[in-house]
């Protein structure tokens, strides 16, 4: 099909690693992380008639979310870092034109499995990056785009989801569960909020390590201002939801940890809990057996339990479990398994009830997967990848647009406050959590309207650009 009239295509690409370091450990599964690499993408784009745009992406390459496993956490990190800098030279030479969304599709499709491919047979054996960590190394470069078009058209990009701005409808992309209507004729738009909020509930990650309360501070914790335990952070953030991280192979430290924060949110007026189970689960009944025993027993943290986070295996299609006895109970959610709109379809069919969106699986990959769980009655939620600087601009967007089960989980602040201090200069609200809630009303202009001009960031030498 040929390219609409507001088609773009990718002229040059520069590419900078930010490197922050957390104020507390943050535990993901067996791996516990004390610093994470920021990768922010600029790129220049142009149309037909010779105007240019910029735009800016960024993503966290959090190696132990994206790429679980016994490999030397530094190798990992590095191998990361290769592949996203191998992209960035990929993408100035592909040859595309059309939407930010039919680009970034486009890449996904035809040529970035062929890349890890090829850049995995250059590793040891075993060693090769996974599917997921291939999207998280692509995402920032995507977001860039999306962002640099909506600039070009001097539009903001959510505004650009639908005709004329598209060349091609939802029927190009997805394609619906035996016996759903055809998505031909629908675009994204068709599927966001129809009033769009500038102030979201928020949630507060409880981490496997953080402290609930004084009695299990160790004295190691931050004098640095900012609260150190949950109950701190309840009372000064005026907290409403709470993530609680769940360790999946120790049910009884599970339980008691659920019962603890359940009765915690009780007396501090907290309303919802939800439970992350740390993708080490591989019995349903695992889950079960907790869920009924907080029925019996602890009825008011049960009730306050609004979700289940994806306690299996990251490979959906390697680990076929059939999950309708945890959905029967609570509302189930993939995160990790969920790397398109495919691996959605493959979860609702075993029994999975609801979608974690996440920009840093590619702006691009969940806009498709929000129009295809919407379209088939599943529910959703934006979730975190702790994003600082500017990652939380387009992850509060998300959040904002699609019709989730209750706002957004942010946790930055928590564990890397400082790290965007230049960007509350100009966002406050999206920084700070103040009663609950984060705030983008000062989120204006063209495309995510960062407002990047107004932000005094200094950014490193690029290592690599065009």
């Amino acid at each position: 099909m040929k390219p609409a009239p507001s088609a773009i295509r990718i002229r040059e690409i520069s590419l900078h690693f930010l490197p922050v370091t957390m104020r507390m450990p943050l535990k993901f599964g067996s791996q516990v992380v004390d610093s994470v690499t920021c990768a922010r993408a600029h790129v220049l784009v142009t149309n037909d008639a010779g105007k240019t745009a910029d735009g800016w992406g960024e993503t966290p390459l959090a190696v132990a979310w994206v790429w679980p496993s016994f490999l030397d956490y530094e190798d990992r990190h590095t191998a990361l870092k290769d592949f996203t800098i191998l992209l960035a030279g990929e993408l100035t030479q592909f040859d595309a034109a059309g939407h930010a969304l039919e680009i970034g599709y486009d890449f996904i499709e035809h040529r970035l499995e062929d890349l890890r491919i090829s850049f995995n047979a250059t590793r040891p054996p075993g060693a090769g990056i996974p599917h997921l960590a291939a999207l998280v190394c692509f995402s920032l470069f995507d977001l860039a785009i999306h962002d640099a078009f909506g600039r070009l058209h001097e539009r903001p990009t959510y505004e650009t989801y639908a005709a004329p701005f598209l060349s091609r409808d939802l029927g190009d992309f997805l394609e619906p569960a035996e016996g759903k209507p055809s998505f031909a004729g629908k675009v994204p738009q068709d599927f966001f909020r129809p009033t769009i909020p500038t102030t979201l509930p928020v949630w507060h990650l409880v981490g496997g390590l953080d402290p609930l309360d004084h009695g299990e501070r160790s004295g190691s914790e931050p004098d640095d201002g900012y609260p150190a335990t949950l109950l701190d952070w309840i009372r000064a953030d005026g907290l409403d939801c709470l993530k609680v991280k769940l360790r999946g192979n120790d049910q009884e430290w599970d339980y008691a940890r659920l019962t603890k924060v359940g009765r915690m949110a009780r007396e501090e007026g907290v309303t919802w809990l939800t439970a992350d189970f740390n993708c080490t689960v591989t019995d349903p009944a695992y889950v079960t057996e907790i869920l009924d025993r907080l029925q019996a027993d602890d009825p008011v943290t049960s009730q306050k339990l609004l979700y289940v986070e994806q306690p299996f295996p990251y490979e959906l299609a390697e680990h076929k479990i059939d999950v309708r006895g945890v959905s029967a109970r609570k509302p189930l959610f993939l995160d990790e398994s969920a790397h398109d709109w495919r691996y959605v379809r493959m979860g609702r069919e075993l029994g999975w009830t609801g979608v974690a969106l996440k920009t840093c699986k590619t702006q691009t990959g969940a806009l498709l997967s929000l129009c295809w769980a919407q379209a088939h009655g599943m529910t959703l939620m934006v979730q975190d990848l702790t994003n600082p600087m500017l990652a939380q601009i387009p992850h509060f967007l998300l959040a904002a647009h699609a019709p989730t089960i209750m706002g957004i989980e942010s946790n930055g602040m928590q564990y890397y406050p400082e790290a965007s201090a230049p960007e509350r200069v100009v966002h406050p609200g999206l920084y700070r959590r103040q009663q609950g809630r984060l705030d983008g009303a000062t989120l204006s202009g063209p495309g995510f309207g960062y407002r990047v001009d107004e932000i005094g960031r200094d950014l490193p030498e690029a290592v690599w650009s065009s």
